[in-house]
């Protein structure tokens, strides 16, 4: 079976790439969670948010692409049939600037059962960025791979993201892929890893375009796995990851959002009722990510 990141295919069981491992036996243990975290840098969980909810939060996301004319309406909402124009969707915001259009995915990924669940994790209370980064992605796109640090980094570097997708996602939809190992890829941790976009407004903020030469060149392996409605990944600042091409006439729904222990320092571009964000990336001509490597030798 084979998967596109970008413009390479990677074929299943090869050295390329390997299934996400489930964390799910190891719920209602904080601390065994918290362990597989660190030593694996992801949690790969099925089912932690209630699947009637994610669904319900899928249709507002339906709703609100059919009111901005992205949808083909000779298709059932539910099917998230994209028209000919094939735009994408970007919803950035704070969780009072969603509010009104999304109340039902800001229950799923900041409410009760999402916090205690990090909270147990994390072993203390947590806080969870006020903004959001919910998206619907269209044919043909993908994310490149990156660490998320370069983007939310001034606070703790103990934030994690999770990603859930809205709605069953198979791979050919665009799942998320993480480089297994690449959280102690150390030339790129200190180089790349130290970036900030708005200090440094290098392009896209992506290492790279090209998964298979994170692997050549650096090692690891890429994971990803089909995810049903209610499964989240949850990984850290410095594991390298990215999308696989929606390869599909349908949407892509999915969030990231961010969690951290509430006693640690945070990032405070994302947070407030109206977060500043990023206020100087991409506000003059950037820096190629290519010339920014030589520079730092990677």
């Amino acid at each position: 079976m084979e998967v596109t990141i970008g413009q390479k295919r990677l074929t299943m069981g090869s050295k390329y790439l390997t299934e996400l491992r489930s964390s799910n036996e190891l719920l209602g243990d904080g601390a065994a969670l918290l362990r597989r975290l660190v030593e694996d840098g992801y949690l790969f969980i099925r089912g932690l948010h209630d699947r009637g909810k994610v669904m319900a939060a899928r249709k507002e996301f339906l709703q609100k692409l059919q009111v901005m004319g992205r949808l083909d309406l000779t298709a059932p909402l539910d099917e998230g049939l994209i028209n000919a124009e094939n735009k994408s969707a970007m919803w950035g915001k704070s969780a009072a600037e969603l509010q009104d259009d999304f109340p039902t995915f800001l229950e799923v990924v900041g409410g009760e059962a999402t916090m205690r669940f990090f909270s147990e994790l994390l072993g203390g209370p947590v806080l969870t960025y006020d903004y959001k980064w919910p998206r619907a992605i269209p044919r043909g796109g993908n994310t490149g791979a990156h660490y998320d640090v370069v983007y939310m980094g001034r606070g703790t570097k103990n934030v994690y993201t999770m990603w859930t997708p809205f709605g069953d996602t198979p791979y050919k939809l665009g799942t998320l892929a993480l480089c297994l190992g690449s959280q102690n890829f150390g030339k790129i941790r200190e180089t790349y890893g130290e970036m900030d976009v708005d200090r440094d407004n290098v392009a896209t903020g992506w290492f790279t375009e090209d998964p298979l030469e994170i692997v050549d060149s650096f090692g690891g392996q890429w994971a990803t796995a089909e995810f049903a409605a209610g499964d989240a990944l949850i990984f850290g600042m410095y594991m390298m990851h990215a999308s696989l091409n929606n390869e599909t006439d349908r949407y892509r729904i999915s969030a990231d959002t961010r969690y951290q222990l509430a006693s640690e320092p945070v990032d405070d571009r994302w947070m407030g009722a109206k977060p500043k964000g990023h206020y100087a990336w991409g506000r003059t001509p950037a820096k190629s990510v290519a010339d920014a490597r030589k520079e730092w030798g990677v």
